[in-house]
């Protein structure tokens, strides 16, 4: 299985189902929320070390499919 299908996980029992970084309780809306206000991801990675570099950009890797396979069904 890629890192990428680890990237984020939802489960109920974790933070309501909130989508989080896989092995963390840190939201991925947070790394969205810091670039929507123009911080970088060295920021973010900053302030929520159990977060590795690898996973915030196969999160939004993950994110990027997801939209674009919505957006354009088979």
């Amino acid at each position: 299985m890629s890192e990428a299908a680890l990237a984020i996980s939802s489960d109920p029992a974790i933070m309501s189902g909130t989508p989080v970084f896989a092995g963390t309780r840190v939201p991925f809306q947070a790394l969205l929320d810091y670039l929507e206000a123009g911080q970088t991801i060295w920021e973010f990675l900053d302030d929520f070390p159990t977060v590795s570099r690898e996973q915030a950009i196969a999160a939004l890797e993950q994110a990027k499919d997801a939209l674009l396979t919505r957006a354009c069904p088979a």
